[in-house]
């Protein structure tokens, strides 16, 4: 098991709920020049979960499950900079107030943008939320480091989920991390140059057809784990050739210039320590039995 600081990660309640829908006025324009009019960021998504395609609904930035704020009207103020920051992908999610009140989900990722943490929660626990329910979520993960490996970074990682995506370490000092899909550098779009990396995410870009069918880029899932080569987010979202990112997809595929399915960062490293393996299972959902892999939608 690789060793870790989670002894001394600080666990923190965060408080939140449901974000609305955020739409602005008149039309959008895709990539190719189309209008378009449909939904896209935040709400409680009732028909996706973490584990489906990210590709091919009706939609714009879709994020899967239920989008979560603690501060609608200003998300990039106190306290949502701080729900951001610290909420880790694996961390609980407890239901607090209303109908609902004492299911839990779990924290997929954050949408920059947006500025949501999105939360997996089953349909049936979505179908009696509203958004004035409370939420608290286990905030454990931020500080989270790789004893044996400090040129590696951790970064919005449950230490929990970490122990389990079974990443391997070979006698040559690398960490070998199952993925669906490795993704070249030039694919990286919106988010590119982001100061931090401790919020947001990051968007593979999806405008070139050729491109898409080259790399399965169109087979990827919400929550999948994803490779993004030559690409450092130690301190910044970075072109450096060599570099490995490993993250995980919190929102589906989009019609926008320069977007398309987003990427929250998990692990990084500058030199080439991290080996990504394919595997069409690296999947949160398949890791810890939710969403597509608890039964769909009965």
């Amino acid at each position: 098991m690789l060793k870790t600081n989670k002894d001394k990660v600080v666990e923190l309640f965060l408080a939140c709920k449901p974000g609305m829908p955020r739409a602005g006025a008149g039309w959008k324009v895709d990539h190719k020049g189309n209008p378009f009019l449909l939904p896209g960021i935040g709400g409680i998504t009732l028909n996706v979960q973490v584990g489906d395609p990210a590709f091919g609904l009706a939609g714009d930035h879709i994020e899967p499950g239920v989008s979560c704020t603690a501060n609608m009207e200003n998300p990039n103020d106190f306290p949502n900079n701080t729900l951001q920051l610290f909420s880790c992908v694996g961390n609980q999610a407890k239901i607090i107030s209303g109908e609902a009140q004492g299911e839990t989900g779990v924290v997929i990722g954050h949408h920059g943008g947006s500025e949501h943490v999105i939360v997996e929660f089953p349909r049936k626990i979505k179908e009696k939320m509203s958004y004035e329910d409370k939420i608290l979520i286990r905030a454990k993960g931020q500080g989270l480091a790789l004893t044996d490996y400090p040129e590696i970074k951790l970064f919005n990682l449950d230490p929990g989920l970490l122990e389990k995506m079974n990443i391997v370490e070979t006698d040559a000092g690398i960490l070998q991390v199952a993925v669906t899909t490795i993704v070249p550098a030039p694919c990286m779009g919106s988010g590119v140059g982001r100061a931090h990396v401790g919020a947001g995410d990051y968007d593979i870009m999806t405008s070139d057809p050729e491109t898409v069918k080259k790399y399965n880029l169109d087979k990827i899932r919400f929550g999948d784990f994803v490779a993004l080569m030559d690409h450092d987010n130690a301190y910044g979202r970075a072109y450096v050739q060599g570099a490995v990112t490993i993250g995980i997809v919190v929102h589906s595929d989009c019609l926008l210039a320069g977007h398309g399915p987003g990427v929250s960062t998990l692990l990084t490293c500058a030199t080439p320590q991290i080996e990504p393996k394919i595997d069409p299972s690296a999947n949160i959902a398949d890791l810890l039995g939710i969403g597509s892999a608890a039964g769909g939608y009965e």
